[in-house]
Order: structure tokens, then sequence, then C-alpha cells
């Protein structure tokens, strides 16, 4: 498991108006594992702020992800997890690439 570098986050709520009462954008780098076929990696990301209940509304990395099942969540205080689900018939090595989230707190 390696942890996410090199993270830079911007909290705000110019988007979503009204359905979220704090917004966080975060870049970061992160490395996942080579994963073999049903194996998985989990990462995480230092995020201040958030917190259980939060929401993260989307991944994107910088490189293709091959057919890996990539998902978010905030796990605990400041700490956003990310797990690499492989689901194809090989193996996958992906590269260090940036990963990018939206995390919302809902006022609801």
């Amino acid at each position: 498991m390696a942890n996410a570098t090199a993270v830079v986050s911007k909290r705000g709520r110019e988007q979503f108006q009204g359905l979220f009462t704090d917004f966080w954008a975060v870049k970061a780098t992160i490395n996942a594992d080579s994963l073999t076929t049903g194996t998985n990696d989990t990462d995480t990301i230092t995020v201040p702020g958030v917190g259980l209940g939060d929401i993260v509304l989307g991944v994107s990395l910088g490189v293709d992800v091959a057919g890996m099942q990539v998902t978010a969540y905030v796990s605990a205080a400041n700490t956003v997890t990310v797990v690499f689900n492989n689901i194809t018939a090989g193996t996958v090595n992906l590269a260090e690439t940036s990963i990018k989230l939206m995390v919302g707190r809902p006022v609801f």
C-alpha cells in the first residue's frame, strides 16, 4: 500500500450552491501497486477538513485505468481512501499519476 504524495486541495463552495456546506477540489499524486486479476490496492489521501458523511462526487486519473474499477470514499476525519480493483483478466500496473477528487459536505 502506497499513500498519496504532493497533495493540493482547494476548499470552497462555488459549485452546487445550497446542496453542500463545503466543497473540496483535490489534486494529488498517486502510485497504485501492480495488481493481478481479482486483487485490489487501497491508498489514502490526507485532505484537511473532510469528515465522515462527506461525499466523494468524482474521481479522475491522469492515466487510462486499463479496465480497473476505481472508487473513493471519506474513511475518517481528514482522510479519503482510494481503492483500485483489478477486474480484468490480466495484471495491471498503472504508472504514477495525478488523481483528482471532488468531495462535498451535504447540507442534509
